[in-house]
Parts: structure tokens; C-alpha cells; sequence
């Protein structure tokens, strides 16, 4: 059912549209996907704590709009000629928001908390000899073998984020959540303007020194321009963009799909699309433990019936934002490869159908999961479930919300296959996709996956310094994902940002940022 703006929304529009008086803050008023509840970035891989983490703390090193890692906290970094011995200065000057200085050692503790809840942080850990403080602005990474990632590591935009918080703080356990919020970063968390379930506070930090360099994605100087961000809680997607065509807001993170067209009819509003990375991809995840797909003849079937375009337009979106992508690292990233995708072209019901009579499959049901507080995740099933019941399967929709489902996928009985989608940012490499990095290791988050040539995979993607190289051997894994039928792609999509034209400067950025913007 479509959605529209009501006409006597906020009647004091003109007045919430006036100037601001002279010397006034200058405040930027946003609503982003959810409501910040996690405040300690690395308790939860939510992406909404990860939007709050980039703007209180900072990071090492971050990539730019093209996917290569700068220096951000550290200033100067060197690696000895065995590539074993890794010695990295921070900048000076650097303070956390209680003006006490940022230190190595602060360094140390936060990488070592961050890397116990990270499995790319875990993986760095576990080739390390030692990880120490050589003097306050010095530390030393020492490995034990080499390892071709250890900028990417340090510098990853995957959930959780290596943030750099004080030693008091790191040095608390992993498993126990931080209640103090203390970050280096360009924004000030208010503690005492946070009304939980209405609104939260952030002041520009103005002790923040930016590096030098423009701002480019993550990476270059983050210079805020504006006194505050106010964080604003408007569950209900028509009523934020009511709020935004009045000027009550001056951002929404996700404009709803259904009033895309009426928000760029209003001249004082504008729609940021994204691409590569930016944008969503949308994949099924298979429980490869239960009958039928513990079969990979049968998974096999999936990769031949899955047409992505039927599927993207069934969430109604005009294609500007959507694309196909048969890449299971995403296209527009660094490890996009073509290898092994044969099975995906050319899909069709017959052809699913002649595939599904030549396997062992007995008629055993499919047991669908749709969570229906998920457009695309509910959408994207229900369209399947559709396409197995065409081909011969024998289907059980069943609906549930995103929380039972997840409860559901950790149990190797009682689901077969269902629908989701995260960020490309995260999909794009082997060592931070959700859906395969925890092959033989996590096996409910993987559909109790576990193929062992991947594993030896991973650890040569994550050992080789080569980029390219790497790229290969992404394509290998690719391949075996799509000769066993263990993932099924349908395709990348945009939720496009809208905002209103008084802000300029805005980054690019599936991520809100906030640094670089202006507002008139």
C-alpha cells in the first residue's frame, strides 16, 4: 500500500523553516535506520552502533571512495623487509573527549578487546607474536608468518570496527558490555541530552584535529562544520518523510522505496543514490544440513531458478537503483570476479525443473523463512517459495519476524532457506562475508556450511600481499561456493538517502557521515 505525505503535518512548517538568528548553533537533524541502543562498538555488529562508533572514535587507518586503506590516527608506519615486524607512530595531539591524551598503549588495548569479538580481527591475532607499546606514540605489531592484510585489518569498515578507545576502557573484558562513552572522534557524545526513544545528541568535538587531506569516504580529514547532530527517533518511514518535506528533519538515512518519486518532485529535497559497495546484495542463505539441501545436487537447482531481476522488481524499485550481479564479492569492489558463475546465467523455471528430475530429491518439504518486518527479506522469499513450488519442490512458507528467524537459523532442523541482505561494504571480501567467513567455525551463521577447501582458501587470501593475487584466489572460493550450491545471490539494491538541499557536502556514503557537511 502506497504511503503520502499528510497535509497538515506539522502545521508550523513556516516557522521551523525561518532563519536561524545570528550566532544560533547550526544543528543537523537526522533519522537513521534504528535507535543507537548499543553505545560500546564492539559488543554488537548492528549497523547503527557502527554509524555511532565512526562519529565519537576514530580508526588507524580507513579506506577511501576506492577502497584503499589510509592512514587516520597513525602518522608514519614502516614494515621490515621479512614483512614480520610492523612499527606504527600516532599522530600527535590526538586527545580522547576527556582531554587526556591518546597513547600506544590505548592503541594496544583497544585492537586486543576489538580482536576477541572480531573474526578478521581474530585471524590477525592469531598469526601475531606479540603486539606491543614501544613508546607513548609507538607501537609494534610482530608476526609470526606473514600476513597480506594487515592494513585492511586495521583499517576495516566490517561490524564490528576496530574503534581505538582508552586503556581503562579496553581493558575490559570482550564479553562484558562498556557503559562509558569515550572516543578520540570528530563528534561528542551528550550523555546528558540522550532521551532514549526520542532523540540523541552529538557536539562537534573542537579539540579534533583532522588530517590534512580532504575527506574521501572514510579516509582524509574529517573537519565538521556544524555545531551539532541531533539524532532523531521517527520509527514510521511516511511520518520522517513528512517531517523532511517541512524541514522539522534535514536527513533520513533510508527513504522509503514508495516515496522515492514524491520526495524528488519537491525541489527542496534530493535523493542520494549509491553504487558498488554502497550498495545492499541480497542473497539466500541454505541450511546445508537438512534434507533436501543437504544435497548439493539439489542446492544446485537454486542457482538456475533464481531470476535476480524478477526478484529486485518485486520490491517495486525503479532500476536506477538496482542492479544484477552474479560476483559474489560484489560488483564495484576490488575482489569482483566472474569465475565459476556459469550455473547463474540464463535462469528459468524448466530449466530448474529438468535439473530438480535429475537429482535423488524425494519431495521432502522446503521450509521457507520470510521475516515480514523485512521488505526485501520478506519480499525476496515469498518470491522464491513461488519459483520451488513451480519447479516441483514441495514448499512451506512460513512468516515469521527477523528475531524468531534468527533464533530459528541457529537449530539444523525446522528451516531450509530464507532471504537477506547486508551491506556490500561487508560482503566484499572473503574474510568479512557473513554468509561463508564462518565456514567450519560458526556453523548456524553459515547454514551449518563447511567445506574444507575453503578454509585452506581463506588463509591463502588472507596470507598473500599480492592484490591481484588475491583477487584470484577469491575467485576460487566464488567457484567452490557456486559449484556446491552454498549460496544463492539475487541481486544488489539501493535504499537511497534523501535530504534536504540547505546541506551540502554530503559524503557519499551507505554510512552516515556527518563531517564535510554544511547547512544553510
Amino acid at each position: 500500500m502506497r504511503r503520502f505525505w499528510l497535509p497538515g503535518l506539522i502545521a508550523a512548517a513556516g516557522a521551523l523553516l525561518a532563519p536561524a538568528p545570528a550566532g544560533a548553533e547550526t544543528t543537523v537533524r537526522a533519522v537513521l535506520e534504528a535507535e543507537v541502543v548499543t553505545l560500546d562498538p564492539y559488543f554488537t555488529t548492528a549497523y547503527i552502533t557502527r554509524t555511532f562508533g565512526f562519529m565519537v572514535y576514530d580508526t588507524l587507518f580507513a579506506p577511501d571512495a576506492k577502497g584503499v586503506f589510509k592512514p587516520q590516527m597513525v602518522d608514519t608506519w614502516s614494515v621490515s623487509d621479512d614483512r614480520l615486524t610492523w612499527r606504527f607512530t600516532v599522530r600527535d595531539g590526538l586527545r580522547f573527549h576527556d582531554g587526556t591524551p591518546v597513547r600506544a598503549a590505548d592503541c594496544v588495548a583497544s585492537l586486543k578487546r576489538w580482536a576477541a569479538r572480531s573474526a578478521l580481527g581474530g585471524r590477525l591475532m592469531d598469526v601475531a607474536a606479540g603486539l606491543d607499546p614501544a613508546d607513548d606514540r609507538t607501537f609494534v605489531l610482530t608476526l609470526r608468518e606473514p600476513y597480506g592484510l594487515v592494513l585492511d585489518t586495521l583499517g576495516t569498515t566490517s561490524s564490528p570496527t576496530p574503534f581505538i578507545m582508552p586503556a581503562r576502557l579496553a581493558a575490559t573484558p570482550a564479553t562484558t558490555q562498556l557503559s562509558e562513552v569515550m572516543g578520540s572522534g570528530p563528534f561528542v557524545y551528550d550523555r546528558a541530552a540522550h532521551i532514549t526513544g526520542d532523540h540523541m545528541l552529538l557536539r562537534k568535538n573542537a579539540d579534533y584535529r583532522p588530517r590534512p587531506e580532504p575527506a574521501d569516504f572514510l579516509a582524509g580529514g574529517k573537519v565538521v562544520k556544524v555545531d551539532a547532530l541531533d539524532i532523531r527517533i521517527i520509527p514510521d518511514g511516511a511520518t520522517a518523510v513528512g517531517a523532511l518535506g517541512v524541514g522539522e528533519i534535514d536527513l533520513m538515512q533510508y527513504a522509503p522505496f514508495d516515496l522515492i518519486e514524491q520526495i524528488e518532485r519537491n525541489k527542496s529535497l534530493a535523493v542520494m543514490n549509491f553504487t558498488g559497495p554502497h550498495r545492499f546484495t541480497g542473497h539466500y542463505r541454505i541450511n546445508t544440513a537438512a534434507k533436501p539441501f543437504d544435497d548439493p545436487a539439489i542446492r544446485r537447482v537454486l542457482l538456475s531458478l533464481v531470476d535476480q531481476r524478477e526478484v529486485l522488481d518485486g520490491f517495486g524499485l525503479d532500476p536506477r537503483f538496482s542492479q544484477t550481479c552474479d560476483a559474489f564479492f560484489i560488483c564495484g569492489s576490488p575482489y569482483e570476479t566472474h569465475a565459476g558463475t556459469e550455473p547463474l546465467r540464463d535462469p528459468s523455471v524448466a530449466a530448474a525443473r529438468a535439473a530438480l528430475k535429475a537429482t535423488a530429491y524425494k519431495g521432502e518439504p522446503v521450509i521457507v523463512m520470510a521475516a515480514n518486518d523485512l521488505e526485501a527479506a520478506r519480499v525476496s522469499s515469498t518470491i522464491l517459495a513461488d519459483r520451488l513450488k513451480q519447479a516441483g519442490f514441495t514448499v512451506d512458507l512460513q512468516v515469521m519476524d527477523w528475531a524468531a528467524l534468527l533464533a530459528r537459523r541457529t537449530k539444523k532442523a525446522g528451516w531450509n532457506v530464507f532471504g537477506i541482505h547486508a551491506l556490500g561494504l561487508d560482503l566484499s571480501s572473503p574474510l568479512t562475508n557473513s554468509a561463508i567467513n564462518f565456514n567450519c567455525k560458526d556453523a548456524a551463521s553459515s547454514g551449518f556450511m563447511c567445506d574444507t577447501r575453503m578454509v585452506g582458501l581463506f588463509d591463502r587470501f588472507s596470507r598473500e600481499p599480492d592484490p591481484d593475487k588475491r583477487r584470484d584466489i577469491a575467485g576460487a572460493i566464488q567457484s567452490v561456493i557456486y559449484g556446491e550450491g552454498l549460496v544463492v545471490p539475487f541481486g544488489q539494491f539501493a535504499q537511497p538517502a534523501a535530504y534536504r538541499t540547505t546541506l551540502t557536502g554530503l559524503i557519499p556514503s551507505a554510512i552516515p557521515l556527518f563531517w564535510n557537511v554544511e547547512k544553510k
